[in-house]
């Protein structure tokens, strides 16, 4: 599977404003370890077209459940990277800033066979996913925006 992952990662082409980012981590450093791939076009906004996440979550007892749980938390996560900024004024739903069902990336999710203790997946796509995308931004644009989300006037504040 990773030969396929990687074989994947270097079909992805290079062209303007089309960046590519990658993530680790281990969830509260016990739980599940996930690596991102991303793929985001900058353009007025920055809009990630493609998400691929491998997962280790030790003996997976329900793996369908497992991947909906990784694609969930990559959805939001996204998201939040995208667009969320706490908006406590929002009283509708209408009003708050979220991903549309238009938006949502393409997402491959690829769980590693093992036969160790389950970890859990619970949160573990959130972290990696927004580094990945905002890996991906850097890629891109050659720049690092620190704050989320990475909004259109975020990231022409840090072009300088």
């Amino acid at each position: 599977m990773i030969e396929t992952l990687q074989d994947r990662w270097k079909s992805w082409k290079k062209t303007e404003n089309r960046g590519h980012g990658i993530a680790f981590a281990r969830y509260k450093n016990l739980g599940a370890y996930c690596a991102v791939l991303s793929e985001v076009e900058a353009g007025e906004a920055l809009r990630v077209t493609r998400l691929v996440l491998a997962a280790d979550v030790g003996l997976a007892i329900n793996p369908d459940g497992v991947a909906n749980q990784l694609e969930g938390g990559a959805i939001q996560a996204t998201s939040w990277t995208l667009k969320e900024e706490g908006r406590v004024g929002a009283v509708s739903w209408e009003e708050y800033p979220i991903l549309k069902f238009s938006e949502v990336p393409a997402i491959e999710i690829h769980l590693l066979k093992s036969e160790q203790p389950s970890l859990g997946a619970g949160e573990a796509a959130q972290g990696p996913t927004a580094a990945a995308i905002a890996n991906a931004l850097h890629d891109a644009l050659g720049v690092r925006v620190r704050d989320l989300p990475l909004t259109p006037e975020r990231i022409v504040k840090a072009m300088g």
